[in-house]
């Protein structure tokens, strides 16, 4: 079942699962805003637990931090004396980049560890490796790790503050968060909006996330692909589910296009490439059947030519650049609400 990835210890031993979401774990979170409207929340590890005016909240800080980014000095000290760690036990440019950067924009100490060249290629666990890095002095630990559920066991068992950069295929909430800012950015509003996500939609924590995200603020969402890599069963979300993209791109504001990984079709799930790519790609073509000037988004990185064509991908309507820019902004958002800081 979708939001349901491969069983693990490390997902399942601590941390209970959620009821009505396919067994994805969720630790404790505190409330997000407090009696006076403070921000509250500790940990941010998916969009299943945001309501719609806690991630307008983000948005609206992440325009405070787009100003930032636009003066000459792209610098405040709001997280001044605030160490974040980003943990990675996966490659990453994009995601560990911006938040680097982001980190760094808000004036705090940042470390970056690999976990390829940590202690963990000498057997070292997550929970000693966290709480290592917390007993070094980590405040926010930004992790991104391969099996569904670590970052909720690091943050059920670890004094620090958790930001989920991606784990398994369950989550990845702050590319969510950058690509509902953009969609707001250049469309006004997310509400209403008719999105087409595109691909390989079961093995896909960035579909996951975006779906939470999206349906909350209410866009109407449809999920297509081969029936191989689509969900079934009964969802958690109010979406539409299609295996024709030329019928399901008509009339649409935006098209997310998703990543398709060779191993799909080594595994059987795709009778072959080339057939994906004539009934799934996304061409100028197809572009054309939806909505005028619909937007083009893709979490990256890309295979051109596969799930989206050259010229589509650096067209007048792709937002892709944007995505990247915005997730500098999503970030610094996060990283000064969970940080308490001050511009």
């Amino acid at each position: 079942m979708f939001g349901q990835s491969t069983p693990t210890s490390l997902a399942t031993a601590a941390v209970p699962p959620v009821a009505g979401d396919g067994g994805a774990p969720v630790a404790a979170q505190a409330p997000a805003a407090d009696a006076t409207g403070a921000w509250s929340r500790r940990h941010v590890l998916d969009l299943d637990d945001f309501g719609a005016d806690e991630i307008e909240h983000v948005l609206s800080t992440a325009d405070a931090m787009k100003e930032v980014l636009g003066r000459r000095i792209k610098q405040v000290p709001a997280l001044r004396g605030v160490t974040v760690v980003t943990l990675f036990y996966e490659a990453s440019t994009r995601t560990r980049v911006s938040f680097e950067l982001a980190a760094k924009h808000l004036a705090a100490d940042v470390v970056n560890v690999a976990a390829s060249s940590s202690s963990v290629t000498k057997g070292e666990s997550l929970l000693d490796t966290a709480h290592t890095l917390r007993a070094l002095g980590a405040d926010i630990l930004v992790m991104r790790h391969g099996e569904a559920g670590a970052p909720y066991v690091v943050a059920r068992h670890v004094p620090c503050q958790v930001i989920n950069a991606g784990d398994g295929w369950h989550a990845h909430p702050t590319q969510a968060l950058l690509d509902l800012y953009t969609l707001r950015e250049r469309l006004g509003t997310v509400a209403g909006r008719r999105v087409l996500i595109l691909g390989d939609i079961l093995h896909s924590r960035v579909a996951r996330s975006a779906i939470w995200g999206l349906t909350r603020m209410g866009a109407e969402v449809t999920l297509c692909g081969p029936a191989t890599l689509l969900p079934t069963g009964d969802l958690p979300w109010p979406v539409d589910v299609s295996h024709d993209l030329d019928r399901a791109i008509l009339g649409v504001d935006a098209v997310m296009v998703l990543r398709l990984q060779r191993e799909r079709q080594q595994a059987g799930l795709l009778p072959s490439l080339r057939e994906y790519i004539r009934v799934y790609s996304l061409t100028s073509e197809r572009l054309a059947r939806a909505k005028p000037g619909a937007l083009v988004m893709h979490p990256g990185p890309m295979n051109e030519g596969v799930e989206i064509m050259p010229d589509v991908a650096y067209g007048a309507q792709s937002v892709i650049a944007d995505q990247v820019t915005n997730g500098v902004a999503i970030r610094m958002a996060l990283l000064y609400l969970l940080g308490g800081g001050a511009l």
